[in-house]
């Protein structure tokens, strides 16, 4: 009987109440008498005095006990002490580095066999034993897979095509990637380093203009592309004479005969991949390969106001992010060569990027979702993959929908225990996924994301500590979160393994120093351990393409890169981004506000999804447009007795001014300040977008463009709050 209460952990409480049930039967003068054990002498006697009940009891007890102590989860043993994550450097002015590393001096690499890119990938070739790479599917079909060395000779005989189509093997050569994720943007990213060409992505939500500016001032002349429909828009700059240097555009999907002519006409040969393939192993050259100090990727960020901006970005910049990352996690969460990544967050940007490299340097692979978004969670079951990279705004939506699902007063209490008895075991560093909570609560929803999720990554936007921690605890993985942009590779700070805590974006990555100045007019003080964020290390970026006057204000004269984001250092050296410098403004009293900081603390109401916070220097008060949560206002409003259909809800003055109390009560015990308040808001049913323009491609606001969008609304609000 024993044997079988001890087959596996999630038997254990069925044990507990056997021996419980023995307990019961135990006469209460030999429960005493076990209270107060004999001297040793007599304990043959005093065991031989015991009923055989209670010698069971004590036998299964100290088998418990003994199956207790030997399977018990097992705290993750951090690679530095949590009180202090990061140290002051020596003679710097403040900056602070990284305790984990060997030695003061900051990481440019991790393996001596991969300084480039391109080394990267053949690294993984290696050690792979031509293993599978690329992974891609057809609906409701299992995911086919391109082998490395499949990737690899791809790679070069695309590379040796352009070469036979006027491309050189040189820094200089500019190539654009206008394409979604798939595996021929990894070839065609590939052939470029392979050949020291550079990379220079391009994506739909940057608009017509932005690619038209792009491509003009990189002097792109080929572009490979996935469908179409692309081409023709390239081809309409072209033939607009807006994009003259454009000479050959390749095409990943089958085409017709017609796209050839129409760009013939116009003086660009339209090609597809495959040809170009072919005529490069026809015509097949010796790699070119880059050096570290040579540019791979030239990133346009669509930044939030003006044209973009072309973040230049060498293989050593790159390589020395990722090395930061690899040296945070290399006593934890190491990757391996069967780890399997989903890709879905844009390939334009460098945070994906950076991730999947990691992913290619170690054997590893990499699934494509198919394009759909709303198809992701059917391609995570399929591919079951390990590291899930996100950002917050998902994150949000998975906690969104788990609660929406505990749809009754009794369903929500037990998931909230449930996920507070867990969250107490991530305090004490344990992570796990086979807790007898697991069992009766969060196996399915870890099964939604393939059920072999062992390290979820986020950034690109601040994320919620509510849902980091109810997240760390459903889902039974570690999750990270960092910090960072375009400009500095992706990220110059990471989660400390172990490190649990939410509220905070980690310590220094080991390939950078961070260091913090005075924001006088904000009233930030490096005194106070406050200021705007600086990063130096050899993940900084070299400047902006022909663009020296940005690039001036980005970076200074001792190479510091100047991220506009307010932090603050906490007692165990981690960084917690509290404000934005770059959007401030002044009101008509003379007082400046920071809207960031107040739509990061407004964001936390219930109700709210989305908050654009507006003032005018000619104003004395701030106004706001709200975007109520589609799946939470209604239950919200039902508490306070208002009932309707969402669009119904957005219309209802008692529910907007419910709204507004509730952002008013979280600004009061934040500390808001009476002026950087809203005194009036608009609520409004549409979600802010990529689509719609009014968010980034990272899902930052645009505010010139939000302002412009409710321009007749905000002037309704400052004419009725008068």
């Amino acid at each position: 009987m024993l044997t079988f209460f001890l087959v596996s952990g999630g038997s254990l409480w069925l044990f507990a109440e056997f021996i419980l049930s023995l307990l019961e039967k135990m006469q209460t003068q030999e429960i005493l008498r076990l209270l107060r054990l004999p001297e040793l002498g007599d304990l043959g006697q005093f065991f031989r005095s015991l009923s055989a009940t209670t010698l069971v009891s004590v036998g299964a007890l100290a088998a418990i006990l003994a199956y207790w102590f030997t399977h018990r989860p097992k705290a993750l043993q951090p690679p530095c002490n949590l009180l202090m994550q990061s140290e002051e450097v020596e003679d710097s002015g403040g900056a602070r580095r990284s305790v984990i590393g060997d030695g003061p001096q900051l990481l440019t690499h991790y393996y001596d066999d991969a300084r480039t890119m391109y080394q990267v990938f053949r690294r993984g070739l290696s050690i792979s034993g031509n293993g599978p790479c690329l992974g891609f599917r057809k609906p409701k079909q299992p995911y086919q897979w391109l082998s490395y060395q499949e990737v690899a000779d791809r790679a070069e005989f695309l590379g040796s095509g352009l070469l036979q189509h006027n491309c050189k093997p040189s820094t200089d050569q500019f190539i654009g990637v206008f394409a979604q994720n798939r595996p021929e943007w990894i070839i065609a990213e590939l052939a470029c380093y392979t050949y020291s060409m550079v990379v220079v992505p391009l994506y739909d939500t940057l608009g017509s203009g932005a690619i038209r500016y792009i491509i003009r001032t990189a002097d792109i002349s080929t572009v490979v592309v996935d469908k179409p429909q692309k081409a023709v828009l390239l081809l309409e700059h072209v033939e607009r004479k807006e994009t003259p240097g454009l000479k050959l555009i390749i095409i990943m999907e089958p085409f017709e005969e017609a796209l050839k002519d129409r760009g013939q006409e116009c003086g660009v040969v339209i090609k597809s991949m495959q040809a170009v393939e072919e005529c490069g192993q026809q015509n097949h050259q010796a790699p070119v390969p880059p050096k570290p100090s040579d540019l791979s990727i030239v990133c346009f960020t669509s930044g939030t106001t003006g044209s973009p901006k072309g973040a230049m970005l060498t293989h050593g910049n790159v390589v020395a992010d990722f090395s930061g990352f690899l040296k945070v996690t290399e006593k934890v969460i190491f990757p391996r060569q069967d780890d399997v990544l989903i890709s879905f967050l844009p390939l334009a940007h460098m945070f994906e990027r950076v991730i999947q490299s990691v992913v290619y340097c170690h054997g590893g692979r990499v699934g494509f979702f198919q394009g759909d978004i709303r198809l992701l969670p059917d391609d995570m079951k399929a591919l079951h993959p390990t590291i899930f990279p996100v950002v917050p705004r998902l994150l949000n939506r998975m906690y969104d929908k788990i609660f929406s699902q505990a749809d009754t007063p009794l369903k929500r209490w037990l998931l909230e225990f449930a996920a507070k008895r867990k969250q107490a075991e991530v305090r004490s560093g344990i992570i796990r996924n086979d807790s007898i909570w697991d069992e009766l609560f969060f196996n399915k929803i870890q099964a939604s994301l393939g059920g072999c999720v062992r390290m979820i990554v986020t950034g690109a936007a601040p994320a919620s500590p509510t849902v980091l921690g109810f997240l760390r605890a459903a889902l039974g993985c570690q999750v990270y979160e960092g910090y960072g942009q375009t400009e500095c590779t992706a990220g110059c700070t990471f989660t400390t393994p172990g490190d649990w805590t939410s509220g905070h974006v980690g310590a220094p990555l080991p390939c950078n120093h961070i260091k913090l100045i005075d924001v006088e007019e904000l009233n930030y003080w490096t005194c106070k351990g406050e200021g705007e964020i600086c990063v130096r290390g050899p993940n900084v970026f070299k400047g902006y393409l022909k663009d020296p006057s940005r690039t001036k204000e980005a970076l200074d004269s001792d190479g510091w890169l100047h991220t506009g984001d307010i932090g603050k250092w906490l007692p165990a050296g981690t960084l917690k981004i509290i404000d934005r410098k770059k959007h401030i403004f002044k009101l008509a009293q003379g007082e400046y506000v920071a809207p960031e900081k107040i739509e990061n603390i407004y964001i936390r109401s219930e109700p709210v999804a989305q908050i654009y916070v507006h003032g005018d220097s000619l104003k004395a008060f701030l106004v706001g447009v709200v975007v109520p949560d589609p799946e939470v206002m209604p239950s919200w409003a039902q508490k306070r007795g208002i009932e309707g259909s969402y669009e119904e809800l957005c219309a209802n003055k008692e529910l907007k001014k419910a709204i507004l109390e509730d952002m008013v009560r979280l600004g009061k015990q934040s500390g808001l300040h009476s002026f950087e308040q809203v005194k009036a808001i608009h609520i409004h049913s549409d979600m802010f977008s990529v689509q719609n323009g009014l968010l980034t491609p990272t899902l930052k606001a645009k505010r010139p463009e939000l302002r412009e969008y409710f321009k007749k609304q905000i002037e309704e609000l400052y004419s009725i709050s008068m």
